[in-house]
Parts: C-alpha cells; sequence; structure tokens
C-alpha cells in the first residue's frame, strides 16, 4: 500500500463512486470492499470503504452513513496516512499538528493550512472489521472516543483488557 493515500467521504455512496471513476479511467480497478459486521456503526453489510485505483493511484472512500451531510468547511477529501508503528503515528500527528494545527476525532487531524489529513495505525482494519462482532465492537468504540489513535489501547479494547 502506498503510504499516503487520498480518502473519500461519502454518505453512502462510495461504491457507487469508486465504480463510476474506475469506469472512466483506464487501467484503473476496485481494489477490495469492506463491509460493516455486527459491530456497526451501520447496519451489517453495509458498504464501509472501498478501497480503488484509478491509473495506479489509489483511493480509499468511506461511508459516513445515510443522510450524512458535510457542513461548510468540513472535508470531503482527506490524505491517509497508513502507519505501521505507533511511533509513526505519534510522528506524524505531532507534526502536523504544530503551530495552529487542530486535532479532530478518529486520528484525524487538519493542518495549519487547513488540509486535513487521517494519521491512521495499519492494524484499525483488522481490529473493527474482524470476524468477532464483540471484539471489534469494542474497539470501534475505543476508537470512537480518541482524537490521536494509540494502537496498544486499541488492541486491549479488542482483546477486551
Amino acid at each position: 500500500m502506498q503510504k499516503i493515500t487520498t480518502f473519500l467521504g461519502f454518505g453512502l455512496e462510495a461504491e457507487e463512486a469508486a465504480q463510476l471513476y474506475v469506469s472512466v479511467f483506464k487501467n484503473s480497478r476496485i481494489v477490495s470492499v469492506t463491509r460493516y459486521g455486527d459491530a456497526g456503526p451501520l447496519p451489517k453489510g453495509t458498504v464501509m470503504s472501498v478501497i480503488f485505483e484509478l491509473e495506479g493511484q489509489r483511493f480509499h472512500a468511506l461511508n459516513f452513513g445515510p443522510g450524512f451531510a458535510f457542513a461548510q468547511g468540513e472535508p470531503r477529501i482527506s490524505l491517509y496516512v497508513d502507519c505501521e508503528t505507533q511511533a509513526e503515528v505519534d510522528h506524524f500527528w505531532d507534526r502536523l499538528s504544530a503551530g495552529s494545527g487542530h486535532p479532530g476525532q478518529c486520528g484525524w487531524i487538519t493542518d495549519r493550512f487547513g488540509v486535513t489529513w487521517q494519521i491512521v495505525p495499519s492494524v484499525l482494519s483488522r481490529l473493527i472489521g474482524g470476524p468477532d462482532a464483540e471484539k471489534s465492537r469494542r474497539a470501534m468504540q475505543a476508537m470512537l472516543k480518541m482524537r490521536k489513535l494509540d494502537i496498544a489501547a486499541l488492541q486491549r479494547a479488542y482483546d477486551g483488557a
């Protein structure tokens, strides 16, 4: 996976949009479709995210939910940084929030220039989208309470510790 991926937010149209985009550009494809499990927050089986490539550039689309409307100034596009370790999460979070950066919920941060980033550990998708609904629910609930994502705390929540 590329280190930085353009992230697109939708209500419930992520898969439909990705299908349109890959039909428009040659050398494009849907890489994966992830669906919500019992952990929610949308009904089980609803498309959660779609990863797709357009001319070799990877994009990540997420469904936020029905009726989700972005207010003026809220991002529909952000840059998604895939982090292997907590040290990477800390490094990107600390540097991008320096100055007048504005930390948001669930690993989102807007830097001092107004660019929105998501600083996300790679393990997150396994923890919130795993086959054990109760473990995934605990991890999801822990994530929703965080600003900067904490891998150890997410794992503890998943494990029920």
